[in-house]
């Protein structure tokens, strides 16, 4: 399998990255995508030591800035002629005060969603080409409500409502593509959003107050966080099983339980058409790029 990983250098995609680069005797080709070179090739060379696997590259991309996300695109496109997989993972995660983008954008919705958004349809043509069955994993949690008349968070912002926005709109993002996908003829590609049941112990405990830290440490004590090794080994069946199996879980939010996938219990606003498509032009206007507007008008014109 060919897989990109957004924010494969820390957390959960770094874990899930580690995971996979050694699994199945080192089949797997690794794409990880970040915003630090040094720390993409540190990454490159720790996987590289510890799976024996050579098959690893990166792509420097900051998702805070959307001339980025274009390079990577292009990037991507010219060497790659398909993906079996991605991961759309990268997230800001704590913030002391609100700051804007190069873009003018709040940087939690435009990071942990929109370039993300822009990406996944840029990288659909080649999703479609895998021959192992392309899929999309979102990592998302539950909960969070979308800010329509103050979606940059001008007026309400804080940190984790950013990152709860973003969640929310990553969530009815997977679900329109799973519902506009089901009427692409011959084009399969699933869309699955998964949730981790225990915190990931990761770099962010380095950036967090004091007062944050110290009862990180606790609860860590206590086995309230789990590895980014552990949430590999989670979720890498994900990544790796066959299309049938990948197609039952597409538009659906799941998690890991009792050592099975579970479903998650979706909330109905997720499943609002309307919703959706306001979500999805304002995406759109956002991103002010002509090539996405084309993909995302064919997308919905393949489905009528």
């Amino acid at each position: 399998m060919k897989i990109l990983v957004t924010g494969g250098t820390n957390g959960m995609g770094k874990g899930v990255a580690k995971v996979l680069s050694a699994f199945d005797d080192q089949i797997h080709e690794i794409i990880l995508l970040g915003r630090s070179e040094e720390l993409g090739e540190a990454t490159i060379r720790e996987l590289e030591s510890s799976s024996g696997n050579k098959k690893l590259s990166f792509v420097l991309c900051d998702l805070a800035k959307l001339s980025d996300v274009r390079a990577a695109i292009n990037e991507i496109q010219s060497k790659h002629t398909f993906l079996d997989c991605i991961f759309i993972n990268a997230g800001l995660g704590y913030a002391a005060k609100r700051v804007e983008t190069e873009d003018g954008m709040n940087p939690h919705f435009q990071v942990n969603y929109l370039s993300q958004f822009m990406l996944t349809l840029n990288l659909l043509n080649l999703l479609e080409n895998s021959e192992n069955g392309g899929r999309v994993i979102f990592n998302v949690t539950r909960g969070g409500e979308i800010f329509w008349d103050d979606i940059q968070m001008k007026n309400k912002w804080g940190f984790e409502k950013g990152i709860h926005q973003a969640m929310a709109a990553k969530r009815m993002f997977l679900v329109e593509l799973h519902d506009l996908y089901k009427g692409v003829s011959g084009k399969k590609v699933s869309f699955i959003g998964f949730e981790i049941s225990q915190t990931v112990w990761s770099n962010q405990i380095n950036i967090i107050p004091v007062s944050m830290k110290i009862m990180a440490t606790v609860m860590k004590f206590f086995g309230t966080f789990i590895s980014i090794e552990k949430c590999g080994m989670i979720m890498a069946p994900l990544f790796t099983e066959n299309q049938e199996v990948s197609l039952k879980k597409s538009g659906k939010f799941v998690t890991w339980k009792n050592n099975e996938f579970i479903r998650m219990k979706e909330e109905e606003t997720l499943f609002s058409r309307e919703l959706q498509d306001r979500l999805w032009n304002i995406s759109l206007e956002l991103c002010k790029d002509e090539k996405t507007t084309r993909i995302a008008e064919r997308l919905h014109n393949y489905s009528k």
